[in-house]
């Protein structure tokens, strides 16, 4: 990929909304990780403080995000200064991936959390969620599909948007398992309710989450496909 291909106007744009989405994710760690509080009527959910915020799938997909939109940045800047640089493969895929990652924690909060949480879907965008649940997870993939086209992600790289979920899968059955207590858990350890009708559920939960998450990388993808003339 080079500015000619890509045409100038198009890296300037995905420039300022990669640096937005590294600014935007700064905001929000700083306003979760020290508690602050800028909107109020709901209780807020999905939020704790300092280093307990890392446990969040919606903290890491965005800090996913905000990491690999620097990187972005920084080669985009190179493009422009029309310095013999290229954007390679592998950032294309890490950006699927991020994309894949917040599009899940988009999907997941406004198809299920906003459903079941008691102050609804506005009490999931609360203060930082408010950052992490929508704005960023909306402008980053809006970002990808329009701004950063590409041919060079073939199909089989869309498999590569299951690897954070995968992981944090991990993590999260793995905590959860430790803390089955009279073949239930607390919501103190399954935080996203994902197990609340017993343990046995996560037989359900888990493949219904991977097929989700594919099923976002593949739009993505697709969307994000260059057209070859």
């Amino acid at each position: 990929m080079n500015s000619n291909k890509l045409g100038k106007k198009h890296i300037i744009i995905s420039l300022i909304i990669n640096i937005i989405v590294v600014l935007l994710t700064l905001i929000a760690s700083i306003i979760m990780f020290t508690g602050f509080k800028f909107m109020y009527g709901y209780e807020p959910l999905l939020e704790t403080t300092k280093i307990g915020m890392l446990k969040f799938f919606t903290v890491q997909s965005n800090l996913l995000m905000g990491i690999v939109s620097l990187l972005f940045a920084i080669k985009e800047v190179k493009l422009l200064k029309e310095k013999k640089d290229d954007i390679p493969l592998k950032m294309y895929i890490f950006k699927l991936m991020a994309a894949t990652a917040v599009g899940l924690t988009f999907s997941v909060v406004f198809l299920y959390l906003g459903h079941i949480a008691k102050g609804g879907i506005l009490s999931m965008l609360m203060n930082s969620n408010l950052f992490f649940h929508l704005i960023i997870p909306v402008i980053s993939i809006l970002n990808f599909i329009i701004f950063e086209k590409t041919d060079k992600i073939k199909f089989k790289y869309t498999f590569c948007g299951l690897i954070p979920t995968f992981l944090y899968g991990i993590y999260y059955l793995t905590n959860v398992l430790l803390h089955i207590e009279n073949g239930k858990v607390s919501t103190i350890y399954d935080w996203y309710w994902f197990v609340q009708g017993g343990v046995w559920t996560a037989v359900i939960v888990v493949p219904v989450i991977f097929i989700l998450t594919y099923l976002i990388s593949l739009i993505i993808w697709r969307c994000n496909k260059k057209k070859i003339k």
